[in-house]
């Protein structure tokens, strides 16, 4: 048989499998989704677990919390808290079981869009954005730049089209903002304009938190209808460690809680610098800094649906600095996700902060490890898995896409293998082996399966090096930039009307330009 007869036969076939991968599926018969189930990695034995609870409960008791606003105090001391003589706050262990046992579970963080609800039950994982880097990085040159609110805008209507990426909070600053007030209003409409996905923000004063509500409110068309479906949560950096309470941010906190917002109790200590150096010490520390949350918010208001955030940065001690993409971050962010099984308790982790300053090796393989051992250790939320570079200082649009791939990549391992009398394929292997013809390629399993039990990168390249060079020898990162301009240039939401969005800008003060908004602007 002639070469061009092979290879026009091996094309034929190739054409007719990328038709089948194309054809839509259903979302429950998808290879990866939303809140599956991880859990099987477990860095801690059991009675590692027992230890750094016994330990949780014996700060809490003994050293407690320094700096509590007076509404803390009095919230917790009513409940079985006191102070002590040096002024910290402190929690005994009775008042910590109750309060963990009052604390709200398998609750639902809802969208604008029902679709992308994410249940928090379990060890039901989600991947999602987060950051607050003050750079856009430009994928080619490797620039950095001051972030905008336009860079927010555009990055919440490309995470809207990134399947992989589940839910959506602020990963830059929006640096042209000129007060606080306006950073945090613009912020909040930035990315509920961008998105339909669960979106997460932050607050740096109460009155800040009131007039956000009130434009929810707008958009909900109500109060109640916003109680009834928050699609907006809060993440409160109440805790300055080590174990100290940060005045404003309480102040934001309880006012997020009487207004019925979900929050993410965060807490990010690093780890030679703000936290012990010894891991386990890191974890004792940041887990009693967010169960001192819990009692908190179950003191006001019990049951209000809070996510425990430690979130135990990693310095590398030769110089200081935070190393978001290395191998102890990641076993770090897991041992807290195991530690949030413990209590039963919906846990927010952060992994994919790779250092690499461009998405280049680098970033791919601290990302990948990262995001997949936090995944597979069964973290309800997986925050800043996309797009961050440098430890967080910058944010890359391409990054965006190129990582879709690997939480793709990384979801299939949180899946594992489906182990079924169906699929452990006796009666496949006897079929070829006896009686076909010796391989599976055209089986009906295989062809059945195609779909349901592979993931296939977007933009990752499989082809062979004689076919990667006949479509122009691109990379990942070419790759991505096209589908970044492809999604920017043709994707702008119109899930706000354009009424509400005049009542929006004329109430609110929104500084994103319209004609940001509109097909047609030069910008892509």
């Amino acid at each position: 048989m002639s070469q061009a007869g092979t290879t026009g036969r091996r094309r034929g076939g190739r054409a007719a499998r990328q038709a089948a991968r194309a054809a839509p599926l259903q979302v429950e018969l998808r290879p990866v989704r939303p809140g599956m189930a991880g859990g099987w990695f477990v860095p801690l034995s059991d009675g590692d677990v027992r230890r750094i609870h016994e330990s949780v409960i014996e700060v809490l008791e003994t050293v407690g919390i320094a700096d509590p606003v007076p509404s803390c105090v009095d919230a917790v001391t009513a409940a079985g808290g006191r102070m002590g003589s040096n002024g910290r706050l402190l929690f005994p262990r009775a008042l910590v079981e109750d309060m963990v046992a009052k604390a709200a579970r398998n609750f639902t963080l809802s969208a604008q869009d029902p679709a992308h609800d994410m249940i928090l039950a379990g060890k039901n994982v989600h991947f999602g954005t987060a950051g607050a880097a003050v750079h856009m990085v430009d994928a080619v040159t490797g620039e950095y730049r001051d972030s905008t609110l336009a860079d927010l805008y555009d990055i919440a209507r490309l995470v809207e089209r990134l399947d992989n990426i589940h839910f959506f909070q602020r990963p830059v600053t929006a640096r042209d903002m000129t007060s606080g007030r306006a950073l945090d209003i613009n912020t909040l409409y930035a990315c509920i304009a961008g998105t339909t996905k669960h979106v997460g923000t932050s607050f740096i004063s109460p009155a800040n938190v009131e007039e956000g509500l009130r434009m929810l409110h707008m958009v909900c068309g109500g109060e109640e209808a916003w109680r009834a479906r928050p699609f907006v949560s809060m993440s409160s950096c109440f805790i300055v460690p080590p174990l100290r309470f940060a005045e404003d941010a309480c102040g934001a906190l309880e006012a997020g809680v009487h207004g019925g917002m979900p929050v993410l109790l965060l807490s990010a200590g690093q780890a030679g610098a703000t936290s012990p150096a010894a891991l386990a010490g890191a974890v004792v520390q940041q887990m009693a800094e967010v169960l001192a949350g819990i009692v908190y918010i179950n003191a006001l208001k019990p049951g209000h649906p809070a996510i425990i955030g430690p979130w135990p940065f990693v310095s590398d001690l030769r110089s200081g600095a935070m190393s978001g993409g290395s191998g102890e971050q990641a076993l770090l962010s897991a041992a807290c996700a195991q530690m949030a099984h413990f209590y039963d308790l919906p846990g927010g982790l952060p992994a994919g902060m790779t250092d690499s300053k461009v998405p280049d090796a680098q970033s791919g393989y601290e990302k990948g490890y990262t995001n997949a051992i936090v995944g597979v250790a069964g973290a309800n939320l997986i925050y800043e898995s996309a797009g961050m570079h440098a430890s967080l200082l910058g944010c890359c649009l391409e990054s965006f896409v190129i990582d879709n791939d690997i939480l793709g990549a990384a979801m299939r391992i949180v899946r594992g293998i489906d182990v079924t009398d169906e699929s452990l394929s006796v009666d496949v292997i006897r079929q070829v082996c006896i009686d076909g013809p010796g391989h599976f390629l055209g089986h009906g399993q295989t062809l059945s399966l195609m779909q349901r039990e592979y993931f296939y990168p977007e933009v990752g390249d499989r082809t062979s090096p004689k076919e990667w060079k006949e479509i122009g020898s691109t990379d990942v990162v070419q790759k991505a930039h096209a589908r970044v301009a492809e999604i920017l240039s043709g994707h702008y939401p119109e899930h706000i009307d354009e009424a509400a969005d005049r009542q929006l800008r004329d109430q609110f003060g929104i500084e994103l330009p319209r004609a940001v908004m509109r097909p047609g602007n030069d910008r892509w």
